[in-house]
């Protein structure tokens, strides 16, 4: 066994272990009786973020190289040229912001920048740098060419995103050294590195860092054919039999997220192993993911308590954020951050198709409202 196999498999275990002592959560079956029961509500399976125990599992599913990357192939190809053209110059590239929901692969894609520039990587937080000097003791000990991965980069601290401009665009900080009228400035030259950074709101950075950005891709959900073959892809590294049936079936009820559609595979295959001899079909999937209350469509409860909300009692919609919030018994943010960004995709009016979803016969009317309506 490799040391990336010895991980996974101690991180698979930590996760199984936190479910099993979880109220509420997966749990081994008694003598005769469920194999696990469903999700709490504050622990979705089709949640986009991810716990530490996750992240440990996700790091040895990530491909390591731009070719091995699924999906989103204009980033692709745009990084490509970027990266070569900076080889080829023997200078580090453009710096790089990342944007788009949470699970796309933005981490994931700042590590094959690492990568494929052969170069060393920092791996920091927007929340993790509370102060300038945070910022100044990670860039004034980059080596020449490094990468530097911020995630949540529009939490930063307004001093810190101060000092990131100038050490973005001429390779410099200034260390500021007392306090007061007697505080005096040292500049400090630091090696040229790469910055990459990723947000997942976008509209809240604001506009001097965003413009020093040499490169700004966008990341989209998923394809089900995109996720079928990162469904594949993960269930041979995970030692999964499934069905190409199981992959297409666990590919189209994954919200377009690959995150998702690796939890979602490892859920299965418990449920596969407990209850089934261990092989993954289209019914032993669809059979799991009624238990996890994941539907077809990969809404889960919360999604469909903002569905029936919006259509039941506001007649469709439009409906502001905070209302709905209220309507679901939800933090507005859990509604905006955890669900809204899959269902949004088509409005805050419900369309034919989400009435349809619930069984309920839509209005009879040609346009959807507009703002003045």
């Amino acid at each position: 066994m490799t040391d990336a196999d010895d991980a996974l498999a101690r991180a698979e275990d930590a996760e199984l272990a936190r479910r099993r002592i979880a109220d509420g959560e997966y749990a081994a079956p008694a003598a005769g009786g469920p194999a696990g029961s469903a999700s709490r509500d504050d622990d979705r399976f089709v949640s986009p973020l991810a716990d530490s125990d996750e992240r440990v599992i996700e790091s040895a599913l990530r491909p390591k190289r731009l070719e091995d990357f699924v999906g989103q192939a204009r980033v692709r190809e745009q990084l490509s040229l970027l990266l070569r053209s900076a080889l080829r110059r023997g200078r580090p590239p453009d710096h790089v912001l990342l944007s788009g929901p949470p699970g796309l692969g933005k981490t994931t894609i700042a590590m094959i920048i690492a990568a494929e520039l052969g170069a060393p990587m920092r791996i920091t937080s927007g929340p993790a740098i509370e102060r300038s000097g945070d910022l100044a003791a990670v860039l004034s000990t980059l080596q020449e060419g490094e990468v530097v991965f911020i995630d949540e980069i529009h939490r930063l601290a307004r001093p810190a995103e101060e000092m990131l401009y100038l050490a973005m665009e001429d390779f410099r900080v200034d260390i500021v050294v007392g306090k007061g009228p007697g505080a005096t400035a040292i500049p400090l030259d630091i090696a040229p590195f790469t910055l990459v950074g990723a947000t997942t709101r976008a509209g809240l950075l604001p506009a001097p860092l965003r413009d020093r950005f040499g490169f700004t891709a966008h990341l989209d959900f998923y394809q089900p054919e995109e996720l079928s073959v990162i469904v594949h892809r993960s269930a041979g590294l995970l030692g999964v039999r499934i069905e190409d049936a199981g992959i297409g079936e666990l590919a189209q009820r994954s919200r377009g997220t690959p995150r998702i559609a690796n939890r979602l595979l490892r859920r299965v295959r418990d449920y596969a192993e407990v209850r089934a001899d261990g092989l993954v079909t289209r019914e032993i999937t669809r059979t799991a993911l009624e238990l996890y209350e994941v539907d077809e469509m990969g809404l889960d409860r919360l999604d469909r308590a903002v569905l029936d909300a919006l259509i039941r009692r506001f007649g469709g919609g439009p409906v502001g954020l905070s209302t709905l919030a209220v309507a679901v018994g939800e933090e507005a943010e859990t509604v905006e951050v955890v669900a809204e960004p899959f269902l949004v995709r088509h409005g805050r009016v419900a369309t034919r198709a989400g009435w349809e979803h619930l069984g309920l016969t839509p209005p009879a009317i040609t346009e959807m409202p507009t703002l003045f309506d």
